[in-house]
């Protein structure tokens, strides 16, 4: 099982990299690719707290479900991605008090450029809606 991310600043063109099913608990050691991979599978590790995805610039792709992230401080450095458009974050414990139409509005609302959250396409139009109306009823 891994438990960090190392040795792989000389992949200069790698696009994907999964590592998922492993015991990794930090983004640290992503910073030498981070200008060109596109795709992070890192699933079912157990990564809590989600600093250093700054230097991932050209992710759009971040599968990460099944880990312990568990606040929304956390959650907002996602916003540190600029290209990210599909994010799967299903089973970490900010999730668990969260109904799925709460959870998909507070993630559009932090991540506005998403284009498919948990494997699902976001159709702003209808989450517009539902914003609005979560809104006004709080």
């Amino acid at each position: 099982m891994i438990e960090r991310i190392s040795g792989i600043g000389s992949l200069k063109y790698l696009r994907i990299l999964s590592l998922s099913r492993n015991n990794i608990k930090t983004f640290s050691g992503l910073e030498a690719i981070g200008d060109h991979l596109e795709e992070l599978w890192i699933s079912y590790n157990l990564i809590e707290k989600i600093k250093g995805v700054s230097a991932l610039k050209a992710l759009k792709i971040l599968y990460m479900g099944n880990n312990l992230v568990k606040d929304w401080a956390e959650f907002n450095r996602l916003q540190e991605i600029p290209n990210l458009q599909d994010l799967l974050f299903i089973n970490n414990p900010i999730c668990e008090n969260m109904d799925v139409e709460s959870w998909r509005v507070q993630v559009i609302k932090r991540l506005p450029a998403l284009k498919k959250l948990d494997a699902i396409p976001i159709v702003y139009a209808t989450y517009l809606l539902i914003y609005i109306f979560y809104r006004i009823t709080q």
